[in-house]
Order: structure tokens, then C-alpha cells, then sequence
């Protein structure tokens, strides 16, 4: 009647401090496979992905350049309108607010050109973009984004600091 004591006792000595319901922490960081790294182009995209798919302002705010301009044509109005940092940031957060999911995909890169010796690119890509509101209707774009990126030098992350909106209406 002793030896399943004995059996158990010597068990959860050799487990130690182990749980066996808690899992055990993995190495790296866990959030590798929705984040790219963000000195690649590749990975400023996947980042720029993430950050709406997961509709995180915190996520999405890094990936501006403090002088950010979005550009985009009233065709109410017929004129060009753009806005700067903190109007992209505010309209950021209201439209990840007012939706219940975004789905991003980013389609072929119709133009990619790297210049100022690695420091600036222009990126023009054609994407899909699916948001759901919170009431559950649904809105659908698609077309180009023409990005200015940019950054200090070759081992810092890029950062957006224009964006020409050519999306289809």
C-alpha cells in the first residue's frame, strides 16, 4: 500500500518544479510568424499587414515616419487632399475601432526601386483590403499604394513617409 505513495513521491521529485499543465515557455520570440523584420522591405509590409489585420495602433504607429504625409484624390471635389502624422494616426484608430476584422493581402510589386544608398525606396504594390464594421457590413477596396520609405541608415527599420493612395473605388 506503500508503493504507490512511494511511486508518486518519487514522481513529483523528479518532476521538480515542472507543471505539467502549464506549457513550457518556447524560445524566440512568438510573434515571429505575424512579424517580419522591418530593415526588409518584405517585412515593413508584413508589419504594415499585421498592424490592421490586428487593428493595433501600437503596432501601426511605429511604422510612420514623424514627417508622414497620405495622399489621396477627392474625386467628390476633383482635387488632391492629403494629411499629415497625426491625422493618419487618429483616422487609424477610428477606423480599427469602428470594424470587427481587416483583411489585408498584398498582391505583386509593381515597382520597387532602392536609392539614397539604401536609406530611401519607393514601393508601388497593388492590394486587396476586406473590413468588416462592427455592424457587419462590409467594405472592399483594392488598387495601389505608392509608399515613400525611408530610414537613417541600412540597419534601422524602414519607416512610411508618404503614401499616394491609387486604391479603386
Amino acid at each position: 500500500m506503500t508503493r504507490p505513495f512511494l511511486l508518486v513521491g518519487l514522481l513529483l521529485i523528479g518532476l521538480g518544479g515542472c507543471n505539467p499543465f502549464a506549457p513550457a515557455l518556447e524560445e524566440g520570440d512568438p510573434f515571429a510568424v505575424l512579424m517580419g523584420d522591418p530593415r526588409t522591405i518584405e517585412g515593413f509590409f508584413q508589419n504594415f499587414k499585421a498592424a490592421y489585420e490586428l487593428r493595433d495602433i501600437s503596432l501601426y504607429e511605429p511604422l510612420l515616419d514623424s514627417a508622414f504625409v497620405f495622399v489621396f484624390y477627392d474625386y467628390d471635389a476633383q482635387v488632391e487632399r492629403q494629411w499629415g502624422f497625426s491625422q493618419e494616426l487618429e483616422a487609424t484608430r477610428r477606423l480599427f475601432l469602428a470594424t470587427s476584422a481587416i483583411q489585408l493581402q498584398w498582391n505583386q510589386v509593381l515597382l520597387q526601386e532602392v536609392f539614397d544608398n539604401g536609406r530611401q525606396a519607393r514601393v508601388v504594390r497593388s492590394f486587396n483590403l476586406l473590413v468588416t464594421l462592427e455592424q457587419g457590413s462590409l467594405f472592399r477596396s483594392s488598387g495601389n499604394v505608392n509608399f515613400l520609405l525611408v530610414r537613417p541608415d541600412t540597419l534601422s527599420p524602414w519607416r512610411l513617409r508618404r503614401w499616394r493612395d491609387e486604391s479603386e473605388l
